[in-house]
């Protein structure tokens, strides 16, 4: 089973090292999308098969709490795996977060690793 992802930060830099990471991890990757904030993110969920989104949370026009938020309203996308990866600091925020939109966190910096490991733990572990 190949992993359909979505990566979602305003900082193009950040993206790309994200989908580095990805590759370079093991992951079996199918389609890897990216958008530059929440709003392009829910465009992109609308017109294509996602497995999992990495979703920045401090982006301009729509955040990724919102985009989180929102799609998890929507019974299409309300179960797909998600993951913050963030500079966020606020322990109550993240905590907030995790317990209310079923999400799991990775702090920027992140390391290959850990960003692998909470990949395979949000999918229910994958074959690597």
């Amino acid at each position: 089973m190949s992993l359909n992802v979505l990566v979602v930060d305003d900082s193009a830099v950040m993206r790309s090292m994200v989908i580095r990471t990805l590759k370079l991890s093991g992951l079996p990757l199918g389609e890897v999308h990216q958008a530059a904030n929440g709003q392009e993110g829910l465009q992109l969920l609308d017109s294509n098969w996602i497995d999992l989104a990495l979703v920045d949370l401090n982006m301009p026009v729509m955040d990724g709490e919102e985009m989180v938020g929102r799609l998890r309203l929507n019974p299409e996308t309300q179960q797909l795996s998600v993951v913050v990866v963030s500079t966020e600091s606020s322990d109550t925020r993240i905590e907030k977060l995790k317990r209310n939109q079923n999400v799991e966190f990775v702090h920027k910096p992140f390391t290959p690793e850990g960003l692998r490991e909470t990949v395979i733990g949000v999918m229910g572990g994958l074959d690597v």
